[in-house]
């Protein structure tokens, strides 16, 4: 699937309110200032959020011709004497609900410090989204197997990721060419522009990492306070990235099932991290062969077990749905499969996907390098391709190369779990090696989405730190995992 979705966990309420901001325009954006107010009902967006728009160009390369709306979002004080731009993910996640959860979770000295200002990317929610039709008879429920039985099995899901590619060149046609991280990066140089800011202060998780990482290569003089949260691996195109996070989630997974097997006496799944898989792989087997109410299958499961894989605090829930399952009650299985069949088809991450990389059009290698991968990966390897698999077919032109971390780049602060499955270590050291003289704040964990919502204040502090003086640690800082749950 390549994941890249960030984990913003939710957050205790602060007394934060956005009550307008207005800022006078730079002259290099004459008459787009930003008033922030009260948000429109439909965005949903948290109390003491404020909402702006702001027109940019569709096509860069023909600035003053058509203009598309961005959808801006801020939460904090107004009296603060920064901003700083918070990106959560994805790509395709929407930036209407992050302020306030950025903002409940800052330290005192931060919110002081700063607005913090997100949006909803082109393409994505507010900000004219990539719109792919009404995909739900494209896709079956329950979907076949991930891992094909046969040929025709295979075949069948080759048609589905056709039919959502076409889907999406019909209905979003002329949109999906312009929908690229590097469009991305120059619409934020308009927002800090239109904010009326020298440097970007930035703070991005997950595939907000490479949009960071992207913005401060095309924009370094521009580029202010930098932090990269789950680093994405700039090396590697978004073919290659799938098979990079398999291994890394199989990893993750057998920690799970350890885990699992210490809390036997709460979930009866084993006492042993491989008597629990094999338990997983027995129930995988169940639902592969009679699905549960015709709507969860082997492939909702390993859905389920994927999504699960970004923060341990969410392993509980899966283990007692599976264990309620074996006891005879199977809501909890067939409400995680519901929620998930709902964005079984995100037309804004896929157009992102597709369009920001080249993708093989020949099925004979992704076919050759999956069953390749499934060998040390088998829980995962079939899912990531099918996720990405629309790439095959898409319609739309691949955004030019850009080499990250070439030219006078800043350094940046990076924010890595060393276990993270969904953005593997080392991805973030390619990273740290392209922007020269950056710090990395590394935990010994493996949850997604570091900083502010793993409750370790051995990262807290010096990505505050960071935030507030400029100044990068020393060295690279090591940090232990906060504790599992129910350990």
């Amino acid at each position: 699937m390549t994941v890249r979705a960030a984990r913003l966990a939710g957050v205790a309420g602060v007394a934060v309110t956005v009550l307008g901001l207005t800022t006078v325009p730079a002259a290099a954006a004459a008459d787009s200032g930003i008033t922030f107010a009260e948000c429109a009902p439909e965005l949903g967006a948290p109390r003491g959020t404020g909402c702006a728009q702001l027109a940019v160009p569709l096509d860069y390369t023909d600035a003053a011709g058509k203009q598309i709306t961005l959808t801006l979002a801020a939460a904090g004080s107004l009296d603060a004497p920064d901003v700083l731009v918070v990106n959560p993910g994805g790509p395709g996640e929407s930036g209407i609900g992050t302020p306030q959860q950025v903002v409940a979770s800052m330290s005192p000295e931060l919110r002081d410090k700063y607005l913090v200002v997100s949006f909803d990317p082109r393409g994505v929610g507010a900000s004219s989204p990539v719109d792919c039709g009404d995909t739900s008879g494209l896709v079956p429920t329950p979907m076949p197997p991930n891992e094909p039985a046969d040929a025709d099995q295979e075949q069948q899901r080759v048609g589905i990721a056709r039919s959502i590619a076409d889907a999406c060149a019909q209905h979003s046609g002329d949109l999906l060419p312009h929908i690229t991280t590097q469009n991305t990066a120059r619409d934020m140089d308009r927002i800090r522009t239109a904010l009326g800011k020298d440097k970007l202060d930035y703070l991005g998780y997950s595939y907000g990492t490479e949009l960071g990482a992207t913005y401060a290569t095309m924009f370094p003089a521009t580029s202010g306070k930098m932090v990269l949260d789950s680093v994405v691996d700039p090396t590697a195109s978004g073919y290659e990235s799938g098979f990079e996070q398999d291994p890394a989630l199989q990893h993750r997974a057998g920690q799970f099932f350890e885990w699992a097997a210490k809390q036997d006496a709460t979930y009866h799944l084993g006492t042993t991290g491989d008597a629990v898989a094999g338990t997983w792989n027995d129930l995988r087997g169940k639902l592969g062969a009679e699905p549960l109410e015709n709507k969860v299958g082997s492939a909702e499961l390993d859905n389920m077990l994927a999504s699960t894989m970004y923060i341990d605090a969410s392993w509980p829930t899966l283990a007692r749905a599976v264990t309620d399952y074996r006891a005879g009650e199977t809501s909890a299985l067939t409400s995680a499969a519901g929620q998930l069949a709902l964005s079984a088809v995100n037309g804004p991450q896929l157009a992102y996907n597709c369009a920001d990389d080249e993708w093989p059009a020949d099925w004979r290698k992704w076919h050759a390098d999956t069953t390749r991968a499934a060998t040390e990966s088998p829980l995962f390897a079939w899912l990531n391709t099918w996720y990405s698999a629309p790439c095959a077919f898409w319609k739309a032109p691949t955004a030019p190369p850009l080499e990250i971390g070439s030219g006078d780049v800043p350094p940046v602060l990076l924010v890595q779990a060393k276990d993270d499955s969904a953005t593997p270590f080392p991805g973030a050291q390619r990273m740290q090696r392209a922007f020269e003289g950056s710090r990395m704040v590394l935990s010994d964990g493996g949850n997604h989405g570091q900083f502010l919502f793993d409750q370790n204040d051995c990262v807290d502090k010096p990505v505050t730190q960071y935030l507030l003086t400029g100044q990068l640690p020393a060295a690279d800082v090591k940090c232990a995992a906060p504790p599992a749950p129910g350990e």
